[in-house]
């Protein structure tokens, strides 16, 4: 699978859709990562989103690689009021803080993941209205773009 590493903002659908595919150095994480963050940060103040986190295909060429990617959604949203429903299987994530920075907020999110048998079983556990956890791009991209949110 070609790598595909990125993060784009639809203002008309308030969407943000970013993208991590292929076998993934921590390196290029970090880019992501950057990029991903530079995306937020030139979101107007106030801004209510929804995001499509596509991780269709990812394979971390590394533990490192993994370790880095999988706390780097969960902490940025959180800081746009949205805690992952996924959180729960997790201890040390139980104190995370939800903030508003710049009175931006996310209110619904879709995760892509190409593990059939975990994202399904995410999507029984974790799924709502808000937040679904699917192993079909189309799919998620189809809901995600449908969904409707009041603007900014």
């Amino acid at each position: 699978m070609d790598k595909e590493l990125y993060t784009r903002w639809d203002d008309k659908k308030n969407l943000i859709t970013t993208r991590l595919s292929g076998l993934i150095t921590e390196t290029e994480v970090k880019q992501w990562k950057e990029e991903l963050e530079k995306t937020f940060t030139e979101l107007p103040q106030g801004t209510k989103f929804k995001i499509f986190v596509n991780l269709h295909g990812f394979s971390p060429a590394s533990m490192s690689a993994h370790k880095m990617y999988r706390e780097i959604i969960p902490l940025l949203l959180s800081k746009y009021n949205w805690r992952i429903g996924y959180l729960d299987l997790f201890d040390e994530a139980k104190d995370l803080k939800l903030t508003s920075e710049n009175g931006m907020e996310c209110l619904a999110a879709v995760h892509c993941h190409h593990d059939s048998y975990k994202i399904n079983e995410y999507e029984k556990k974790f799924g709502k209205d808000s937040e679904h956890f699917w192993d079909d791009p189309e799919k998620s991209a189809a809901w995600i773009e449908s969904y409707s949110i009041s603007a900014n």
